[in-house]
């Protein structure tokens, strides 16, 4: 498996979705209690490692509504 380094804040959004599930980019914010620019960077650079995948909300289509892949890279600090 490749390893990736990813900075602590798209660590951290990577746990939570993979504790919680698919969520949007304002639910991401309100768990993480990070800046929403910081939630940003951290799903910009996720989706440059090919760790998550984004989804329409049907509900909403302003928001996008992010996932992890099923099968993640090994990630090291």
């Amino acid at each position: 498996m490749s390893e990736v380094k990813l900075p602590p804040s798209s660590k951290r959004i990577m746990n939570i979705l993979d504790e919680d599930g698919e969520m949007t980019h304002k639910e991401l914010v309100n768990r993480s209690h990070l800046a929403p620019r910081t939630v940003r960077y951290a799903l910009k650079k996720l989706k440059e490692n090919k760790l998550i995948q984004e989804k329409f909300n049907f509900r909403d289509a302003r928001q996008i509504i992010y996932q992890l892949k099923s099968a993640p890279a090994q990630v090291h600090a």
